[in-house]
């Protein structure tokens, strides 16, 4: 895959929520420092019954915007108020 922006492959599982896989937008994307992961959210309040797991292809699947992210560092996140504007990044406060 040669068009992969990702350090990650495609297949590594990350952590999402039921309303991004319904359709909602997503909003909120971390790159935890502590182990690495991915995790990409709407700007919603969800329950632990929400989260799930998913490759990181289909992410990029449901939302192509987020390999702007590829390069975001570990402990860093990005925000955007909604869907098509542009990414704001910014580290994670400890």
């Amino acid at each position: 895959m040669s068009d992969w922006l990702f350090d990650d492959p495609p297949n590594v599982a990350v952590i999402t929520t039921l309303q991004v896989i319904e359709g909602k937008p997503i909003l909120y994307v971390s790159h935890d420092e502590e182990d690495g992961a991915w995790q990409f959210h709407t700007n919603e309040t969800v329950r632990d019954s929400d989260a799930k797991v998913m490759s990181l292809r289909r992410i990029v699947e449901l939302d192509p915007s987020v390999t702007q992210l590829a390069n975001l560092p570990l402990g860093w996140i990005a925000v955007r108020s909604k869907l098509g504007e542009v990414w704001q990044t910014f580290k994670r406060n400890k």
